[in-house]
């Protein structure tokens, strides 16, 4: 294939190589420039519309090390964490956009030392508030109380969950991970979470386990509540499913598997116009932990800041040049509008 990733950390490649890397199938003739793809089917170049999501990744520390994670996050990333400093200039933004949803990433976000400082602080300028939850968080010691503080103040979770069964999900986030997240599910639904008309609602995310599209989200849907209903006594709000990024560890594994181009070829061929119209980016900012903006995470864990004359960073934040800035757009993008669409509210199209 001669494509190949060199070590970086852990043994990934560095963003400017995941781009070589992406960059490399369409100069051999097999995977078409995104940006050509958009212009044909009439809808690029993609600009934004508006803010209505403001989704800050607080840090890349975390207490697990998934395999397909697309931020490589994990134990040894405590130093890439968002300063008490660079929230306040995240607040000052959100009141500048009015109140748009707060959707709070990491890493485990919660394990950044500001997280319920940050939560309490947006949900008293009226927001609505995510937290993308790895649920094994929740039984951690040291975050005692962390379920009971998100239900109190109407956090709205987004966990990941690989799938229903032990083996699939342990192969992906490692040994031990679904009896914990089990354990967290049920803790969740003890404080109201996933329970009809308690307004706490406990959204599920799939995504593939290998090299293929994710099924249709609403027949997983009903597999995953039937399941863990029956196996666990376990409910939930919603299930999203998402396309596995070609980014980071899962770019490292497709590359090492062999597995790299047909599966670019599968997101192209499966290139929807209706997803593409739809995409998350024109709706939303993203703030790395340092301060920098992006058009979605995915960009931003390819280093693709915002382009085109926008603000780069959140100290210089301009709502009106940012709502309607052009957006940037490489390969990894198919991954957003192949099939039903992936975003961070799952299916699109």
């Amino acid at each position: 294939m001669g494509l190949s990733l060199q070590a970086a950390r852990h043994p990934l490649a560095s963003p400017a190589e995941q781009l070589r890397v992406l960059g490399n199938g369409h100069t051999r003739g097999s995977v078409r420039p995104f940006e050509d793809t958009l212009a044909d089917s009439g809808i690029g170049p993609l600009t934004a519309g508006r803010i209505e999501v403001f989704q800050v990744n607080v840090g890349k520390l975390c207490n697990q090390t998934c395999k397909h994670c697309h931020v490589d996050a994990g134990p040894d990333r405590s130093d890439e964490m968002m300063s008490r400093e660079t929230f306040d200039l995240c607040l000052n933004a959100i009141r500048r956009i009015g109140r748009p949803t707060v959707d709070i990433t990491g890493g485990a976000p919660e394990l950044n030392p500001n997280f319920r400082w940050f939560v309490e602080q947006v949900r008293s300028l009226g927001c609505h508030v995510i937290d993308r939850c790895n649920l094994t968080v929740l039984t951690i010691a040291a975050q005692r109380g962390l379920a009971e503080f998100l239900a109190r103040r109407q956090v709205e979770i987004i966990a990941s969950l690989p799938y229903f069964l032990q083996s699939r999900t342990d192969a992906q986030r490692g040994a031990g991970v679904f009896e914990k997240s089990i354990k967290a599910l049920r803790l969740l639904n003890t404080r109201g979470y996933g329970i009809p008309g308690s307004g706490l609602n406990l959204n599920l995310v799939y995504n593939p386990t290998g090299a293929f599209l994710p099924p249709d989200q609403g027949e997983i849907e009903s597999d995953f509540r039937r399941e863990l209903r029956k196996r666990h006594g376990i409910e939930f709000t919603s299930l999203f499913t998402l396309a596995n990024m070609p980014i980071s560890r899962y770019l490292e594994f497709l590359v090492r598997s062999g597995n790299y181009r047909r599966y670019m070829e599968l997101l192209v061929n499966a290139y929807n116009p209706e997803a593409a119209s739809r995409v998350m980016c024109r709706s939303m900012i993203s703030v790395g932990w340092d301060g920098r903006l992006f058009d979605c995470d995915f960009n931003q864990m390819l280093d693709l800041e915002v382009g085109f004359g926008a603000p780069r960073h959140i100290s210089d934040f301009n709502r009106d040049r940012l709502a309607f800035r052009r957006i940037v757009t490489a390969q990894h993008c198919y991954g957003c509008t192949a099939g039903s669409g992936s975003s961070c509210g799952g299916a699109t199209a």
